[in-house]
């Protein structure tokens, strides 16, 4: 029966029908929901591992256990495994292996654009790139094939358009589980340099069958029209390409890498203009360029930045009459991301904001805290690197006789990720920071997902919650205090503290995240008697909270359908304006 699913949703339909039995990843914005639609139809074991690079080295040990398997995570993802993944490419598989990864052209919720067609030729292994869901579903079952077949680990490529957007699929016949046997191979899987020296030679005779296999394998197709212009491209960019050009010759390229070099000089000697369409990377062009092969149009005319559409295509073959498309923004409202209305987060923010201390921040809901009018985070570099890069800090400060002592802002699960060993660090290396971990039991910015201090894992059992204050201990920290966001006072005192007392001291504010857990407190109202307009409030930055132009001053009012009861807002009002409804 055929369906209409998202691309994410597809892979973990064919994971199941081609005879997965281990999934795990790490969620990331737009390849978190795979992993949860695996748990939701509730036929294979899949699990939220710390980090990405944990995923997939219990991916590795589930292949070579002999069960089909798959990890799954976003681009920047992949730079946490690519430890696991370089080695990989030396080992090969036992079962079928895939590395679903998702790219996020646009930086809809991402700190870069990373291209993950540069990994797989950086580790030499072959990337499968869909176009739409029916494709994300039959190239999951490809993908196992092709990992079987040539001894490797298969890359699935997605992108935010992919991953998210719905289309017609007819799921194929489904294949029952069959677990491989389990063997001992030394030379195979212990990569001691005189194992990996031979490892690495079948590493590119397997990429020589791979280039051969692209030639004739029907995941490349040719799909010839006019032959005045003639555009290679694959996945999503595929789809603007027929929209912009449905009667053009097009060479679409299903495996990414590596590429057919016999199809593709055939297909450009058969077309008068050569154009290749790819967002973000030139990884195609640079290629075929390499290869001698003409290219007419490609990078010259089509960013690098940002992602394609028919419009930027028309215009880069040179058509007089596209015209870039654009929604009307005339007098439109701003609306700026902001903290959910009750989020715990907000009370932190507003004292580092009042403090105007330098904050070293990380990836989650916080980040939002660099926004404006709290403006209390100084750098945000990658998951993790808030600790490491605080205590590189102190030590300059120190060095340089400076005594600011610098602030790092971590969630919960960002801590499990990669905080753990950045405070590790501090603590070795005699280092000085005030470390205030958010612990809001969830990883918030991905819609909510189970972590090891929620309590429970992704297919909703219970299991042990890490004592983050215990944690923090063990690491040789003996500072280490628990707040309440929500008590300004407190919070500023415990911050205060932490700031003038030496060598590293941490912070664990625990409290649930609200929309996760659904908390709801009784909503505030203002007395127009007492508010004097003076807007002190606003700096919480809720959206609940707006000036009402009645009187002859603009007063605060509170919007009680979004209110969810905080009162970080009372506690900033110094005229004691607002109280519960």
């Amino acid at each position: 029966m055929k369906k209409i699913i998202s691309g994410n949703e597809a892979i973990a339909l064919s994971f199941g029908d081609s005879g997965g039995v281990f999934a795990s990843g790490y969620p990331g914005t737009p390849s978190t929901e795979t992993l949860e639609e695996v748990a939701r139809l509730g036929e294979v074991y899949c699990e939220w591992a710390p980090n990405e690079k944990v995923a997939l080295e219990s991916a590795i040990g589930a292949s070579i256990a002999g069960g089909r398997t798959m990890a799954t995570m976003k681009h920047v993802g992949v730079n946490v495994a690519a430890d696991a993944l370089m080695t990989l490419t030396y080992t090969g598989v036992n079962a079928g292996l895939i590395l679903m990864v998702a790219d996020d052209p646009g930086m809809h919720s991402s700190q870069n654009e990373q291209d993950s067609r540069n990994y797989a030729k950086f580790a030499k292994v072959p990337m499968l790139d869909p176009s739409d869901s029916q494709e994300a579903y039959d190239f999951v079952r490809a993908g196992f094939e092709l990992s079987e077949q040539f001894d490797t680990p298969v890359m699935l490529r997605t992108t935010t358009r992919i991953s998210h957007a719905k289309g017609c699929v007819e799921p194929q016949e489904k294949i029952a589980p069959q677990i491989g046997e389990w063997v001992k191979n030394v030379p195979k899987y212990v990569m001691l340099p005189n194992f990996g020296k031979i490892q690495h030679v079948a590493v590119e005779a397997r990429l020589l069958k791979l280039q051969e296999f692209a030639e004739t394998t029907p995941l490349n197709r040719v799909e010839m029209g006019d032959t005045d212009l003639g555009i290679l491209t694959s996945g999503i960019s595929y789809q603007h390409v027929k929209e912009a050009y449905p009667d053009a010759s097009i060479l679409k390229l299903g495996l990414a890498h590596p590429l057919p070099e016999k199809m593709i000089r055939e297909f450009a000697g058969r077309v008068k203009r050569f154009m290749i369409v790819e967002e973000m990377d030139a990884i195609f062009e640079e290629q075929v360029r390499a290869m001698g092969i003409r290219v007419d149009i490609g990078k010259d005319r089509i960013s690098y930045c940002g992602e394609v559409n028919a419009d930027i295509i028309r215009i880069a073959a040179g058509d007089a009459a596209a015209v870039v498309s654009k929604a009307p923004v005339e007098n439109l409202p701003q609306r700026p991301p902001t903290f959910c209305p009750g989020c715990a987060h907000r009370g932190v923010f507003s004292i580092l904001s009042k403090l105007k201390v330098f904050v070293s921040g990380d990836i989650g809901c916080y980040t939002l805290g660099a926004l404006p009018p709290m403006n209390a985070m100084h750098t945000t570099i990658c998951m993790g690197a808030s600790i490491s890069a605080a205590h590189g800090m102190a030590k300059v400060n120190e060095i340089s006789g400076r005594t600011e002592k610098p602030v790092a802002v971590i969630g919960d699960s960002t801590f499990f990720h990669s905080g753990i060993t950045g405070l590790l660090s501090m603590s070795y290396n005699n280092g000085s920071a005030l470390v205030i971990i958010m612990d809001n039991r969830t990883t918030g910015m991905t819609g909510g997902q189970e972590n090891p201090g929620s309590g429970s894992i992704l297919q909703g059992e219970s299991a042990r919650q890490v004592d983050m204050v215990a944690l923090v201990k063990v690491l040789g920290i003996d500072n280490v205090v628990e707040i309440n966001s929500y008590n300004l006072a407190e919070t500023e005192a415990a911050i205060r503290k932490g700031l003038e007392t030496p060598g590293p001291y941490v912070l664990v504010d625990k409290n649930p995240c609200i929309l996760r857990y659904r908390v709801k407190k009784p909503v505030l109202s203002v007395n127009p008697d007492k508010c004097s307009g003076c807007s002190a409030c606003l700096k919480a930055a809720c959206v609940a909270l707006g000036l009402t132009s009645t009187g002859d001053k603009p007063k605060v009012a509170i919007d009680p359908n979004i209110c969810n009861g905080c009162g970080v807002c009372a506690q900033l009002c110094k005229f004691d304006a607002m109280s519960a409804a």
